[in-house]
């Protein structure tokens, strides 16, 4: 797992990877991925990385995935 560098703090990161998606949201890779493939949660792959957007992950646990 990639260390976030202590000058970027976890809270003001725009886009999160899977493990740090996981790790903030308490839910798992797989649930992720099914939400995402359902249509319920963007991912935006840029380079080879696949990338949450914070604000996405936020909405998708403020709404219960709705």
């Amino acid at each position: 797992m990639t260390r976030i560098p202590s000058h970027v703090r976890p809270e003001e990161k725009l886009a999160l990877r899977i493990n740090d998606a996981v790790a903030i949201s308490g839910l798992s890779g797989s649930t992720l991925y099914k939400l995402h493939v359902d249509g319920k949660l963007r991912a935006v792959k840029v380079g080879g990385r696949r990338l949450i957007l914070r604000d996405d992950l936020r909405a998708l646990l403020e709404t219960g995935g709705k």
